[in-house]
């Protein structure tokens, strides 16, 4: 079944069209990648998926629901996650609490019931909490649980990153450069966890300029340049295209 769908996306600004006519179909199963020059339109395509930016033309459908008129909350809430580039932890929070903040539809936040449902309140507080050293354990984050996220290291903050998503419960996650800024430990460490999840049933889309470890991971690849999709398919056959190699690689 169709999991990601968008059929010619277009995004402009005056007569500079950023998006163009982007169409896309993607599996829930498989590990898709996204590649191209720096301004080729990837992290653009993200926040018009993921609702923070609104196409000019087009169409987003995720798992048959069209998405045009939703906002990213609503996204969220139908299992449609998304990363940032730059990790946007809260600094101040412990690891622990930043991925509390990330579960959906916690009874503590409304007023009424902590004055007048507080055995619930509490239930739901200490499900999440074990939900949360869950994510830990699978992210080996345990061991800097409750240190201040704005202390980690740039892996340790892509993996919380990742951690604040699987709270919210996904079926689909846009990752935004997973390994920039990463060591090569925590890059093979990161690849780990997705093809762990991607088992589970979580499909993934990841925008990554390191190609080697991308080409590792994902089934198959797409490739933008100048807001458009230049190539897509088997990721080998892929970065042969010499159309590829001249936009991408200069040679």
């Amino acid at each position: 079944m169709t999991s990601l769908k968008t059929s010619g996306i277009e995004l402009s600004y005056g007569e500079f069209k950023v998006l163009d006519g982007v169409t896309m179909e993607m599996s829930l199963a498989g590990l898709h990648g996204m590649i191209g020059p720096n301004g080729a339109g990837k992290s653009t395509l993200f926040s018009v998926l993921s609702g923070f930016l609104k196409q000019t033309a087009g169409k987003i459908s995720f798992n048959d629901v069209a998405f045009e008129s939703m906002s990213p909350v609503e996204r969220a809430t139908c299992g449609f996650g998304r990363t940032f580039q730059v990790p946007r932890e809260f600094k101040h929070l412990t690891v622990r609490e930043n991925l509390m903040v990330g579960a959906r539809k916690q009874p503590g936040e409304s007023l009424i019931k902590l004055l007048f449902a507080p055995t619930e309140v509490r239930r739901a507080e200490a499900e999440i909490g074990e939900r949360v050293q869950g994510v830990l354990q699978f992210l080996k984050l345990a061991p800097v649980a409750d240190k201040l996220a704005g202390g980690l290291s740039g892996g340790q903050k892509k993996l919380l990153e990742l951690g604040r998503i699987l709270m919210s419960d996904p079926k689909f996650i846009l990752l935004d450069e997973p390994y920039a800024g990463v060591n090569p430990v925590l890059i093979e460490e990161i690849s780990q966890r997705i093809k762990e999840l991607n088992d589970t049933g979580i499909g993934f889309l990841i925008i990554e300029h390191n190609i080697e470890a991308l080409n590792r991971l994902v089934d198959d690849l797409y490739v933008m340049d100048r807001g458009a999709l230049l190539a897509h398919g088997n990721p080998e056959e892929v970065l042969e295209n010499k159309a590829v190699r001249v936009a991408y690689m200069g040679s």
